[in-house]
């Protein structure tokens, strides 16, 4: 049983008793007396069930997302076919280059207030990539970007008109990135506060990073 659901047992027994306490006929002193004592009761229980929902709120803030699983098949060295689940969107294959993979995003984080009404980060996945672990070679190998922006452009919109407005808190773009590992998946989740998080999807890739020194 978690603390809110402690908090609203308990505001629903104020709740009762208050009730009992205005509702309880008797008359004089012991009347006013009932009558304020029903309030202050009542006033409790609405202050603990409100206290209870934002606790609620924040276990909630407090969440990981998954967003997208990326499982990887080695072909040649420095050279893998990823395949990408973007949430309830069908799979796409795509060949990588490179000794990691790296996740692009574009975000935009709400103000504690509206994170508390229920809003959750928007976010736009917008690339999938190979990246080379030798800065150098970046210059001069072969390169693998993939553009994961589909259809009508509505994140344009959503930026134009909510990134300004005062419940929008910040805008910017957001990566994640682990070593290409053939038999490897990852998981990548979106963070309550709107950054993108990878972590390996099962023990066998666990097993498989610590095996490369990650």
């Amino acid at each position: 049983m978690t603390i809110a659901m402690w908090l609203w047992a308990l505001a629903a027994l104020l709740f009762l008793m208050g009730t009992w306490a205005w509702l309880y006929r008797t008359r004089g002193p012991t009347k006013l007396l009932l009558r304020t004592l029903g309030t202050l009761l009542l006033l409790a229980a609405l202050g603990l069930a409100g206290l209870g929902g934002l606790l609620r709120q924040y276990a909630w803030l407090l969440e990981d997302t998954p967003a997208a699983t990326i499982s990887l098949r080695g072909l040649a060295p420095q050279r893998f076919q990823a395949t990408l689940r973007l949430g309830d969107a069908p799979a796409r294959t795509v060949d990588l280059f490179g000794d990691q993979w790296q996740l692009d995003a574009r975000v935009i984080r709400w103000t504690l207030p509206a994170q508390l009404g229920g809003l959750a980060p928007v976010y736009r996945f917008e690339r999938l990539s190979g990246r080379y672990a030798d800065p150098t070679q970046e210059l001069a190998a072969d390169r693998s970007v993939h553009d994961l922006r589909e259809g009508w452009d509505f994140w344009e919109f959503r930026q134009r008109w909510l990134a300004d407005l005062p419940i929008a808190e910040a805008r910017w773009g957001s990566a994640a990135y682990l070593p290409m590992i053939d038999g490897a998946t990852y998981q990548v989740y979106v963070s309550p506060r709107g950054g993108l998080v990878a972590k390996p999807a099962d023990a066998a890739t666990e097993r498989l990073l610590d095996e490369a020194g990650w």
